[in-house]
């Protein structure tokens, strides 16, 4: 390998913008993350339903027509 051309290896804590933090190793100094494990609902088992920009009602008005024939079946 060639002297001096490689980054140097730090042991830093990464912190999460829920607030825990976890050892890693790595080139950069410092990093923070917005969701980690500790937070996200995947690996938590909490899942939210977050309807945004009124998803919900544009899905049920777009397949109303169809929702109605499989309900009339």
């Amino acid at each position: 390998m060639k002297p001096e051309i490689h980054p140097e290896y730090h042991k830093i804590m990464a912190k999460c913008a829920c607030g825990s933090e976890f050892e890693l190793g790595s080139a950069n100094e410092e990093i923070s993350v917005e969701i980690c494990s500790a937070c996200h609902p995947f690996f938590t088992g909490k899942q939210k339903l977050v309807d945004t920009a009124g998803r919900i009602e544009k899905y049920n008005k777009k397949y109303a027509k169809h929702l109605a024939q499989k309900d009339q079946q």
